[in-house]
C-alpha cells in the first residue's frame, strides 16, 4: 500500500476502569497500525472510578499527534461513550473495540483490510471460542436471540462490540441525538451491506468484565423500547388471549353453577385469577410507562453524554 492510498482509520475505545490495560493497548496500536494506516486513537473515559483518567492523559502526552482523549462528566454506558467517540472521529473508517486487550491488535489490521477490499458499510467479528465468563456469554446469546426478533437481525450474524464502520454509516449513526442509543440497532436500521469475519479472542490480562446484570438489562431495554414496538404488540396479544380465557372461564363457571348448584365458588381459584390478570395488566402498563418515560426524557433533551475535558 503506497502513501497515496493510505486509509484513515479511527480507533474508538470506550474506557472504564482500565488503568492497567489501556496503556499497553494504545502502545501496541500505535506501533502496529501507524506504519499501515493514517491512524487516530480516540479514548473516551466513561467516568472511571480508578486512575484511568491519569493514565489516558499520560497516553495523550506521549502520542499527541495520534491520540485524542475525552473525559466524560458522568457515567453514561458503553454505547453512549461510543457515540461520543464517533462524533469526534475524522477517519474513513471507525474501529470500535473494548479496552480489555481481548482483541489482538493484529486483528484490527485484518478487519480494516477486509472492510476496505469488500466495500462493506460495517463488518462484525465473530469468535470460534469466546474468552468471556459464562454469565457474559449467556447474556450475549440472549441479546443475539432477542435481536433476531426485535431488529430483524440475520440469524447468522453475531453482534460483536469489536467491529468496523465506514464513514457513510458513521455519518448516519451520529444523526441520532436521543439519550438512549443502541449502536447495533442504529446500524441494522440503516444498512444491509454487512460483512462478518472470524477473529481471535484472548483472555483478559487484568480485571474483570464491567457488564453486570443491571447494565445488561439496561442494554436490552434500549433494544426493546428504542427500536421496536413489538413489546407493545405482544402485550396486546397476551391481553386479548387472557380476555378470551376469562370469558371462557366465566361461561364454564355459569354452566357448572347451573349443573351443580350446591358447589361453592372457589376462593383460591378467584384469587389466582385476580393475581394473574392484575400482574399482566401491571406489566403492560409498566411497559407503556417505559416508552412514555423515554419519550419524556428525550423531549427534555437529556444529553447522550457531556464531555468535561478535551485533549486533542
Amino acid at each position: 500500500m503506497n502513501s497515496n492510498d493510505r486509509v484513515r482509520v479511527s480507533i474508538v475505545i470506550p474506557v472504564y476502569n482500565s488503568e492497567t490495560t489501556i496503556g499497553p493497548l494504545v502502545g501496541k496500536l500505535v506501533s502496529e497500525l501507524t506504519p499501515m494506516f493514517e491512524t487516530e486513537i480516540i479514548l473516551v473515559n466513561d467516568n472511571s472510578k480508578d486512575q484511568s483518567d491519569r493514565v489516558c492523559r499520560e497516553i495523550y502526552e506521549q502520542h499527541r499527534n495520534i491520540v485524542k482523549y475525552y473525559q466524560l462528566a458522568r457515567n453514561v454506558g458503553e454505547h453512549n461513550a461510543v457515540m461520543a467517540g464517533l462524533n469526534q472521529m475524522t477517519g474513513d473508517y471507525a474501529v470500535i473495540m473494548d479496552d480489555d486487550f481481548q482483541n489482538p491488535v493484529s486483528e484490527v489490521i485484518k478487519l480494516v483490510t477486509f472492510a476496505k477490499d469488500n466495500e462493506y458499510d460495517v463488518v462484525y467479528t465473530w469468535y470460534e471460542k469466546k474468552q468471556h465468563s459464562r454469565f457474559r456469554n449467556l447474556g450475549s446469546a440472549f441479546n443475539n436471540r432477542v435481536a433476531n426478533v426485535m431488529l430483524k437481525k440475520p440469524k447468522d450474524l453475531y453482534l460483536s462490540s469489536f467491529k468496523i464502520i465506514n464513514r457513510f454509516l458513521v455519518n448516519e449513526i451520529i444523526k441520532y441525538d436521543l439519550p438512549y442509543p443502541y449502536i447495533d440497532g442504529l446500524i441494522l436500521r440503516t444498512t444491509s451491506n454487512i460483512g462478518k469475519i472470524q477473529v481471535a479472542h484472548e483472555k483478559r490480562t487484568a480485571g474483570h468484565s464491567n457488564y453486570t446484570l443491571v447494565k445488561l438489562t439496561r442494554l436490552w431495554m434500549n433494544m426493546f423500547t428504542n427500536f421496536s414496538v413489538l413489546p407493545l404488540r405482544i402485550a396486546i396479544i397476551i391481553g386479548f388471549l387472557f380476555a378470551v380465557l376469562g370469558v371462557a372461564l366465566g361461561v364454564y363457571t355459569v354452566i357448572e353453577r347451573i349443573n351443580n348448584p350446591g358447589i361453592p365458588v372457589g376462593y383460591s381459584a378467584l384469587m389466582v385469577a385476580i393475581s394473574v390478570f392484575s400482574g399482566i395488566q401491571l406489566m403492560a402498563i409498566g411497559m407503556l410507562g417505559e416508552y412514555l418515560g423515554r419519550m419524556f426524557l428525550s423531549q427534555n433533551k437529556k444529553p447522550q453524554y457531556s464531555i468535561r475535558k478535551r485533549y486533542e
